[in-house]
């Protein structure tokens, strides 16, 4: 009997390899748009267990003979596109008890089976950073996302850190939308929004010396505050602020108080990012922007600018891109790299603001934004060049899993539209009804 189940755990620990590892694939032929490096004409990418493990041409990369070997001849292959900000899944933050509430966790509010999700895969995007709504001063924490298939429950799609929690940062916001005029407890003017933060983090200064003096004595803690907590972690420099601003002068208040409490700041939007361009870069805040090439909208956003890329990056601040889907939809991600470079922006900085830069803004540059041994094999595979507008996304690659198939009807439908494009819960295998989920978040 000993016997026998010695062979049995020698059998089943020769079987756990074979069935717990992905063989190595390799897209062959393809050109190659590393990001950080220039690109490989009759390149190779060679991938293995969600991770890249080689990439060069047919001279630096030699292939074993159990490799996968897919011919992406005439295509272009690039990095999963990060969005790092975007309402995909439909998430809803703060109420409207409070215009600053930073425990309210995006987390418990985001639908992993949403047919957004799956628009998204088809623009390309593998990594997106999802935000509450910008109707607060702080509408809550934000979420890090990869998009892998077959999500049941947002677990499936957290992206988990070093430290063995999932990663976010916390959105913050000032301008029209959290403003409110009219009463109550939301501010009602610029100076007002600005004195409610102050008084927040000073709060939450005395509460992080308050632990601090406890010493771990639990009889002198201060009672548990998961607003504060959150607070505290911002000023640690554990939690980004993702902070929307439109105008010159609300930009100048994002980054007055980012100098006063020293937080990591990530600008989004900055409209009128083109007129403090300078200051943005010498604060070194980074910036990710929206383009926008429809009318309508806010009137603080009036004078936004295409230059504002090219601004930026002449200023030499690190910039980059998002969707803010549904302001810009998903699936034509890729139009603002090209729109930027029309108005100025060099081709490298745009592709680089694709992905690279918005890895950076979310502490990801480790693990995505670039075709690189040891990065997440995360691939968008392309008909033609990525700034054309004729190009198309033919596959995208999550971890080294085929999440979007453009030769497949039922993606095909995702990306193009129509009815039967998608519903809220259905899988790529039982796509029925159009996606509702166009919603106005910012």
């Amino acid at each position: 009997m000993k016997q026998f189940v010695f062979y049995l755990f020698a059998f089943l620990l020769l079987a756990l390899p074979a069935a717990g590892q992905q063989r190595p694939t390799a897209f062959i032929n393809a050109r190659i748009i590393p990001i950080v490096g220039a690109p490989i004409e009759q390149g190779i990418v060679l991938f293995q267990n969600g991770k890249i493990t080689a990439v060069g041409d047919a001279r630096a990369v030699r292939l074993s003979s159990d490799v996968v070997i897919i011919d992406m001849a005439g295509k272009t292959i690039m990095p999963g596109l990060v969005d790092t900000h975007s309402h995909i899944g439909s998430p809803a933050g703060a109420d409207g008890s409070a215009p600053i509430q930073p425990d309210v966790r995006i987390l418990d509010s985001v639908n992993a089976r949403a047919a957004s999700i799956q628009r998204a895969q088809s623009g390309g995007i593998t990594t997106v950073n999802v935000m509450p709504g910008s109707g607060h001063l702080d509408s809550g924490q934000t979420l890090y996302l990869k998009l892998r298939d077959g999500a049941n429950t947002i677990d499936d799609l957290l992206i988990i850190g070093k430290d063995g929690k999932y990663m976010g940062g916390i959105k913050f916001a000032n301008g029209t939308n959290p403003i409110r005029a009219g009463g109550g407890s939301f501010p009602g003017t610029r100076a007002k929004s600005a004195a409610l933060v102050r008084d927040q983090f000073i709060k939450a200064q005395e509460y992080r010396e308050k632990i601090k003096k406890a010493a771990g004595d639990t009889s002198k803690l201060p009672p548990r505050d998961l607003a504060m907590e959150a607070l505290v972690e911002v000023l640690d420099g554990k939690r980004v602020v993702h902070f929307h601003t439109h105008r010159h002068d609300d930009i100048m208040t994002a980054l007055r108080l980012q100098k006063e409490f020293g937080f990591r700041i990530v600008l989004q939007h900055v409209s009128e990012a083109w007129k403090v361009a300078d200051e943005i870069a010498k604060a070194k805040a980074p910036a990710s922007i929206i383009f926008i090439d429809s009318p309508g909208g806010k009137l603080e956003t009036v004078d936004i600018d295409f230059r504002n890329g090219a601004a930026l990056e002449k200023a030499g601040a690190l910039v980059g891109f998002h969707t803010d889907d549904s302001i810009t939809d998903s699936r034509w991600f890729l139009r603002s790299g090209g729109l930027a470079i029309r108005a100025g922006m060099s081709r490298e900085k745009a592709l680089y603001a694709l992905t690279m830069a918005g890895a950076q803004m979310l502490d990801l540059q480790d693990r995505v934004g670039s075709l690189e041994v040891g990065k997440d094999a995360d691939l968008v595979v392309l008909s033609g060049d990525p700034l054309s507008v004729y190009t198309n996304v033919l596959q995208t690659w999550v971890e080294g899993e085929k999440v979007f198939d453009r030769s497949d009807p039922k993606d095909h439908l995702v990306a193009v539209g129509g009815k039967g494009a998608g519903d809220d819960g259905m899988s790529h295998d039982d796509i029925h009804c159009f996606d509702g989920d166009i919603g106005g978040n910012e």
